[in-house]
């Protein structure tokens, strides 16, 4: 199964005089990941190196450093870790004493690595997306079953009759929201896929 961040975390070491300070946070989209890098890369360290990873998609960049030794050493950390959503930045700053590929490969993999192992953690649930009616008096409770169910409530639209609540649940949750929602409601909500 596999696991985001709960937030940010950060790993600093000194590896042969040079300093390495490795940043990891939890992302939603590819544009979360370049803000993150873009906002805590420092302009004054000899290399900005990072990787990301969301789904499918996968980035890394050795900025500088020869090719393979920074970016694809952090993207198999956050792979062996079994980490997903999760953009992970190694600053580096030049202390003279040359490190070599295989060094440098060490040091990027072996700090994202330590960084993410020390890091809270939260298993990926895939969520379905799920739409239903609800009254005003109702939606309190309903709130709380969804939460109990380690569901998210996504939207909610207020109207003249009740409101709309558009929430994302465990698959194998399902069955049992309804259930609860009916007992609620004397069967008269009914969950429907979102659109």
């Amino acid at each position: 199964m596999p696991f985001t961040l709960t937030g940010p975390c950060e790993f600093r070491e000194e590896i042969r005089k040079s300093r390495f300070i490795t940043l990891a946070a939890p992302i939603d989209t590819a544009a979360d990941a370049q803000a993150f890098i873009e906002q805590h890369s420092d302009l004054d360290a000899t290399h900005n190196c990072w990787a990301w990873k969301l789904g499918a998609q996968y980035r890394s960049n050795d900025d500088g450093e020869p090719g393979g030794t920074a970016g694809r050493p952090i993207l198999a950390a956050i792979d062996a870790q079994d980490f997903d959503r999760v953009v992970v930045l190694v600053i580096r700053w030049y202390g003279g004493t040359q490190l070599g590929t295989g060094g440098l490969a060490r040091a990027y993999g072996g700090g994202a690595n330590k960084c993410l192992q020390q890091a809270d953690r939260m298993p990926l649930v895939n969520r379905v997306p799920l739409q239903f009616d609800c009254s005003f008096s109702e939606l309190v409770l309903i709130k709380l079953r969804v939460a109990e169910l380690n569901g998210l409530v996504e939207d909610e639209r207020f109207n003249a009759n009740g409101v709309t609540l558009s929430i994302s649940l465990g698959p194998d949750q399902v069955e049992t929201l309804q259930r609860q929602l009916s007992d609620i409601s004397r069967g008269r909500i009914v969950l429907q896929q979102a659109q």
